[in-house]
């Protein structure tokens, strides 16, 4: 059963739709941080992925689908779609599970016990000599605490309610009828 979607919004006439959580100075700042963050998760994903391409076992697709998937997000997110927060929360907490993991070696060899001898060198994408086994490593330990940040903001930015709305008299029309103010209920 397919449920019926609501007719689109009309203003009423004389008035204009508000987001007054939008104007705040800290919502800028989350949205701005959290757009940062997801842009240099996918900076240091991309880095891994291209620099240690010969020795990632598989998970090229997943990394490159995850570098989509924050650009997507940081777009969306530019544009105040506080419902993508939450889900690029949960995305941050798995990739910071993977990252701890690929640095730490808890499920096996880390990129750090790479730089041993008896370890092959790792190749990149474009078939040349990929990073470094230590500079793979530290660029992997560098995505754990982009992701707590991101979780932090992200929910922070959920929180901050960058939906509401209010329909409020348009003042360019309140200005040619001598300015006066009407007061509109809280939706």
């Amino acid at each position: 059963m397919v449920r019926q979607v609501g007719p689109a919004r009309q203003v009423r006439p004389g008035y204009v739709v508000t987001y007054p959580n939008r104007q705040l100075t800290s919502s800028r700042t989350t949205k701005a941080a959290v757009v940062a963050i997801l842009l240099a998760s996918v900076a240091l994903m991309l880095a891994v992925t291209v620099g240690g391409w010969s020795q990632l076992q598989g998970l090229t697709a997943v990394n490159f689908a995850w570098c989509i998937a924050y650009l997507l997000i940081a777009a969306y997110v530019w544009r105040w779609a506080r419902g993508l927060l939450p889900i690029a929360a949960g995305l941050a907490v798995l990739l910071l599970t993977i990252s701890v993991i690929a640095s730490t070696g808890f499920a096996g060899t880390s990129w750090f016990d790479r730089a041993r001898p008896g370890y092959a060198a790792a190749h990149s994408l474009f078939g040349g000599v990929g990073l470094g086994a230590n500079t793979l490593g530290i660029l992997t330990l560098l995505i754990a605490p982009l992701q707590v940040l991101l979780v932090v903001f992200a929910m922070g930015g959920f929180a901050q309610r960058w939906n509401v709305e209010y329909e409020v008299p348009d003042e360019r029309l309140l200005a040619g009828r001598g300015g006066g103010r009407e007061r509109v209920p809280a939706v």
